[in-house]
């Protein structure tokens, strides 16, 4: 590859960074073929090659001794930044007429040379002071006059800025000192009044911290009683709760201990219906004991006396039923004297009842069935201390032991009716709920 004046003689491919653009022309092209940042096919002896750079180019535009719209002189310094665009292929086109074959150096005098014949012509449009306090509204007229040339030149303005205005005849500081003057003038005055209108905002303010304090202070003293009157009502209020959780807390120990005594007695009244199923059980072994000892013996005696008794029937009929009758007699009053005692241990019973009231129907029953063995043997107590029993039967009904033995068993029935009168006791009833309950 060679290059002579920006041009170059090459072939097959050719590249080229994004700050540049490939220009072909010749065979095979009726308009140059130009790529901003890519390659192309170049085809040798036919095609040619060129390059134009798309650098972004500063300028500073300077621009001195420029009259302005009041006829003051002054000098204006600005800086843009320009740059040929790539991206469009009109304004590239238009570029590659301009400036192809040119350095980036004489581009950018060339468009040095423009943007400061705008920048002239929009100074004389305008007055010293315009420039001066508004660079913006300058640099925006600069930009927008000087981008319709740089558009037909293929060129972009990307920035413009005013840099720097300046004069040799003293216009700019005579101006930068009335208004020194004028800005010292209006600080004194600005200072006075922000003197007094201080003081007047320094006493507007003590009245009304002065106000605001009072009215904190009574905010505060309304919150204290505030404060004090919810207190007040909160410890009651606790007082009240913790008198009612001990007043709970006793009742409920109260009921507690209820609970337990009734378990006791409970647990009384099982042991008592366990102690009468015991009794039960004694008098149902004595009654088969008497049963095995007094009446198959007596069934026998029976047979016996039976054989014997048709002999002397008629002698000692008399003698029988005479003995008959004392014992019968005899009998009954001792079982008179039996139905008193147990009629004033009765009394008694009624009496420890009446002491004892948490026992109820339990407690008299198992009293009873205490004292029941003992009405027994009192009652069994005179065939105990009989000797000798002579008995004569008419044939009628049971005989000899059978027939002592019933009477016996007749007395011993009788004894709950005498508890029920004496009482008010069932005892029959009062056995049956107990033994359920069990």
């Amino acid at each position: 590859m060679s290059e002579t004046n920006g041009e170059e003689d090459s072939y097959f491919f050719q590249v080229c960074g994004p700050n540049e653009a490939l220009v072909v022309s010749g065979c095979c092209h009726s308009r140059p073929l130009m790529v901003a940042g890519g390659r192309v096919f170049v085809i040798p002896c036919v095609q040619q090659l060129q390059r134009i750079p798309l650098n972004t180019l500063t300028l500073s535009i300077d621009s001195p001794t420029v009259y302005t719209k009041a006829g003051v002189p002054i000098s204006v310094t600005g800086v843009a930044q320009v740059k040929i665009q790539g991206q469009n292929q009109e304004m590239l086109a238009a570029a590659c007429q301009q400036f192809l074959g040119k350095s980036e150096e004489q581009i950018r005098r060339i468009a040095l040379e423009t943007l400061e014949g705008h920048q002239r012509a929009i100074m004389g449009t305008m007055t010293v002071e315009e420039i001066y306090k508004d660079r913006k509204k300058f640099a925006q007229a600069v930009f927008k006059v000087a981008s319709s040339d740089f558009v037909n030149m293929g060129v972009i303005i990307v920035s413009y800025t005013l840099k720097d205005v300046r004069d040799d005849e003293g216009y700019l500081k005579a101006l930068g000192m009335t208004r020194t003057a004028q800005v010292k003038k209006d600080a004194r005055i600005g200072e006075a009044e922000a003197q007094r209108d201080s003081g007047i905002k320094e006493a507007s303010a003590e009245e009304q911290r002065m106000k605001a304090r009072f009215s904190n202070d009574t905010e505060i003293a309304a919150a204290q009683r505030d404060f004090e009157l919810k207190k007040a009502a909160y410890d009651m209020e606790t007082q009240t709760k913790k008198a009612e959780a001990e007043l709970a807390y006793e009742l409920q120990a109260a009921k507690t201990k209820q609970m337990i005594k009734e378990e006791q007695m409970q647990i009384k009244v099982v042991e008592r219906s366990q102690q009468i199923q015991v009794q039960e059980q004694e008098i149902a072994r004595r009654e088969r004991e008497l049963e095995a000892q007094i009446k198959r013996p007596a069934e026998a005696e029976k047979y016996r006396l039976e054989t014997l008794a048709d002999a002397n029937a008629k002698r000692v009929l008399m003698e029988a039923e005479a003995d008959a009758e004392a014992v019968r007699l005899k009998g009954e009053a001792e079982a008179y004297a039996i139905e008193a005692k147990a009629k004033a241990e009765a009394e008694q019973m009624a009496k420890k009842a009446d002491a004892w009231r948490d026992y109820q129907e339990a407690a008299m029953v198992d009293m009873v069935l205490e004292t029941l063995p003992k009405v027994v043997a009192e009652v069994a107590a005179p065939l105990s201390q009989t000797k000798k029993v002579t008995m004569v039967s008419s044939g009628k009904g049971e005989l000899g032991a059978a027939k002592i033995t019933g009477e016996v068993m007749d007395i011993v029935e009788r004894l709950p009716k005498v508890v029920e009168s004496m009482t008010g006791v069932d005892m029959s009833k009062a056995l049956k709920l107990q033994a359920r309950s069990v």
